[in-house]
């Protein structure tokens, strides 16, 4: 499926709290898996499908993400520098380019999910469908099939449908107080959460009316009442970064060499 020409918006303006140690200094977006953020990790997933457009909704230290990318180039290259006449050279010989087209877009500092989306709706007006994530997951989610999914169902919104990765064991105690059986981290396939992989049609700005607006609240509700939300799901890898042991973990994985998000 040919996804060049779709968009993906990704939301990087919240404050990231439960993640402190880290965002009191920087937006959670930037927080580093392996030495890159973890928005430069979400935009590696959907290039890899052939989606190259991003509109970043920019808010708390917004800034930090537009000096990022504003020195970009400068950052993945070596630099000759003649400071006596002035002189500035790139050497980018053997570093990777990326095909990205972006939009850094100040959203405002505590406008909400909906809020945000709504205001770049101008940049999507054209647009048949495009994505929608957050800033702060990763997984290893077939784009290309959730657009299709998207496509074929015909409806307003497509939400991807993860199985939550457990924090703690899980324990069975008999009555004795003896551990009968203990399990740990298990994964249970039985329970499903919104994984913030989104495909959403044009219509649903028509579900967003101001900077208030929580896209999980009422507009989704509002989806699900006229049966306009459907799920793809996704029961394979997919793991937020709302804390530091989830941020550790990640960085874990990337070191093992097999990271289950890497596709490029």
């Amino acid at each position: 499926m040919d996804l060049s020409k779709t968009k993906a918006v990704i939301l990087a303006g919240g404050y990231g709290s439960r993640l402190s140690e880290e965002t009191d200094l920087k937006p959670k977006p930037m927080v580093e898996i392996g030495g890159k953020p973890i928005l430069w990790h979400i935009m590696k997933i959907y290039s890899f499908y052939g989606v190259n457009q991003f509109i970043i909704c920019l808010g708390y230290k917004g800034n930090y993400i537009k000096d990022y990318f504003l020195n970009y180039f400068m950052n993945q290259s070596n630099i000759n520098l003649d400071l006596k006449n002035n002189d500035l050279v790139y050497e980018n010989k053997n570093k990777q380019k990326e095909n990205w087209k972006l939009n850094l877009v100040d959203t405002g500092l505590d406008t909400m999910t909906g809020g945000r989306l709504k205001k770049v709706s101008s940049y999507l007006k054209d647009d048949k469908f495009f994505f929608m994530t957050y800033g702060d997951a990763v997984t290893d989610i077939n784009i290309a099939d959730l657009a299709k999914f998207h496509l074929a169902k015909k409806k307003i919104a497509t939400l991807t449908a993860v199985n939550p990765p457990e924090r703690f064991g899980r324990l069975s105690i008999m009555k004795n107080s003896v551990v009968k059986s203990f399990v740990e981290k298990p994964k249970s396939n039985d329970i499903l959460i919104n994984g913030g992989f989104f495909c959403f049609s044009n219509q649903i700005f028509k579900y967003l009316k101001n900077d208030e607006t929580v896209l999980e609240q009422q507009p989704l509700k509002s989806l699900v009442s006229k049966k306009q939300l459907v799920a793809f799901k996704h029961n394979k890898f997919w793991q937020p970064m709302d804390t530091i042991f989830e941020k550790n973990r990640l960085n874990a994985l990337w070191s093992s060499k097999n990271p289950p998000w890497k596709k490029w």
